[in-house]
């Protein structure tokens, strides 16, 4: 699974610059990570168009990025975060695990507008930082093409679709993120700290196997714990090379 840039710095460049060099990589999240002297590491992301809360899979190249380039005698990283606590990254047999916090099921009708945007009703709908709509076939979610102006009156940073599925997963998924002036997410942890409770509670199962069904496609394992979502997921490096800042 190919995945978002992640950067190793000494020293925070300022904000301006971080987006910047976020909006020239133009990719859909570019994470920026620095050693601390105790050994931990603080992470934040960037999309093209600012500062976001929380990104997983950018948190798994991060998390890639140490364990092979930086710091390849170490099995656990921990991550502080500004805006989400702390993470913990460790090397796993399904290749990197990560602990997340888990998202609330705060269930919310379903309206006009997600029927609009998505030219059939969801069976059911919730809410915490993104929405998450349900539906019982499928293939709607290969076959949506929900417009950018209909997600946006949805409403949460991100608008994920869902249905169970009846192969190789528990779930399929996509994710799309207008808010923050990206039409759909490739492959999108965060939003799987809240697929992944709401399958583990309609299936009866801690450990769910998730299908992101973006035009590139991701796989992500997860397993739900009391308040927390261990996702795991592989990573592969494309490139490597060293900013030029003045």
């Amino acid at each position: 699974m190919l995945l978002p840039i992640a950067c190793s710095v000494e020293s925070w460049p300022d904000d301006s610059l971080m987006l910047n060099i976020a909006k020239e990589n133009n990719f859909s999240e570019t994470a920026f990570t620095k050693e601390n002297q105790d050994g931990t590491f603080d992470l934040r992301w960037f999309t093209p168009s600012g500062e976001i809360d929380f990104c997983g899979h950018a948190t798994l190249a991060t998390a890639f990025v140490i364990f092979n380039y930086l710091k390849v005698e170490i099995n656990e990283i921990v991550f502080h975060t500004r805006f989400k606590g702390n993470f913990t990254a460790t090397k796993s047999e399904k290749g990197i695990s990560m602990d997340f916090p888990k998202f609330a099921l705060n269930r919310i009708e379903v309206n006009q507008e997600m029927e609009n945007a998505f030219g059939i009703r969801p069976v059911e709908a919730y809410k915490d930082r993104d929405v998450l709509c349900v539906f019982d076939d499928e293939k709607l979610i290969h076959e949506m093409r929900p417009g950018r102006e209909d997600l946006l009156k949805i409403g949460g940073m991100c608008v994920a679709i869902t249905a169970q599925c009846s192969g190789k997963y528990d779930c399929v998924s996509r994710v799309f993120a207008p808010d923050i002036d990206l039409y759909e997410d490739p492959v999108t942890g965060s939003t799987h700290c809240m697929i992944a409770p709401y399958w583990s509670q309609r299936l009866g199962k801690k450990e769910i196997d998730a299908f992101q069904d973006s035009a590139r496609g991701g796989e992500l394992f997860c397993r739900v714990e009391k308040d927390r979502v261990i996702i795991s997921g592989n990573a592969v490096l494309f490139s490597r090379s060293e900013l030029a800042i003045r």
